[in-house]
């Protein structure tokens, strides 16, 4: 079943277990649901955030999934599928993203002054950072970059999809790129071990988030030097982008803005109650 031009939807993939992901989507302040997906995790949004706003749910997904990645140290695959368009983002942490687009007909979609490598530099940069094989893997993410007349946009995605099993990801039955947001919300309702994540508040996202990167090999940073230098790095960064994405009704990059903040005020909150201990 192709998209239709009136479904939109999207999916966050999280390179870790759910116990690892649910404290870095707390940070988003959304109601959504998180499930287990083989060796990922999948969240779902509850609501349509995109409906009505400035954003499209594109946008709205890059952005949560940058926020994500931003308070980890594991890879974000975010899936999006908007008026016959499907598309993804990959962020990891301050690394430089990977993003693609294909049109309704499974044609890629770019600027129009993009070049042409920029096809192969997202699929070489998606294999790279998921670990996929560099030779067999890559060449069936570039097959997906080239023209097929029996392609449309839902399969280019589903191929993405079928590639990323490869690297452990399982997705629940229902959780399918291409179905409308309201099907994908009851699907992961009822998927094995799904839970609803929602704000709990700054004071309990701050002690996850720092339980979890004391458990992660980011634990050296959480006191001395740099950390200092970190935390105040992430502030400088996080103020003004906040201030831009209030100023342009972008949620998606306000989380971002947001997360930025919290762990630059958390590093130099937590640094310096330890130096105090």
């Amino acid at each position: 079943m192709s998209i239709s031009q009136t479904t939109a939807g999207g999916l966050l993939l999280c390179r870790a277990e759910p116990l690892a992901a649910r404290p870095a989507a707390h940070i988003l302040r959304e109601r959504l649901l998180l499930a287990p997906a083989g060796e990922w995790s999948v969240l779902v949004p509850e609501a349509k955030p995109w409906l009505g706003g400035a954003e499209s749910v594109a946008e709205v997904l890059a952005g949560w999934g940058a926020a994500v990645a931003l308070s980890s140290n594991w890879p974000v695959l975010s899936l999006w599928w908007e008026d016959g368009r499907t598309g993804f983002v990959l962020s990891c942490g301050f690394r430089r993203s990977a993003a693609y687009e294909w049109d309704a007909a499974g044609r890629p979609h770019r600027e129009p002054d993009a070049p042409h490598s920029a096809d192969t530099d997202a699929m070489r940069l998606l294999a790279a950072r998921l670990g996929l094989d560099p030779v067999l893997d890559l060449e069936e993410l570039e097959r997906l970059t080239r023209p097929d007349e029996a392609a449309d946009g839902e399969s280019r995605l589903l191929g993405v999809i079928a590639l990323l099993a490869r690297a452990g990801l399982a997705l629940p039955a229902g959780l399918n790129p291409g179905e409308p947001a309201d099907r994908l919300r009851e699907a992961a309702r009822v998927a094995p071990a799904a839970e609803r994540v929602e704000w709990a508040g700054w004071r309990d996202t701050v002690r996850a988030e720092l339980a979890v990167v004391e458990d992660s090999p980011l634990g050296p940073w959480l006191r001395g030097p740099k950390a200092r230098l970190a935390g105040a790095a992430q502030l400088a960064a996080g103020a003004p982008l906040m201030l831009w994405a209030a100023r342009r009704r972008s949620p998606g990059w306000l989380a971002a803005g947001t997360v930025l903040v919290t762990h630059g005020a958390a590093a130099l909150a937590y640094d310096r109650a330890r130096r105090r201990a």
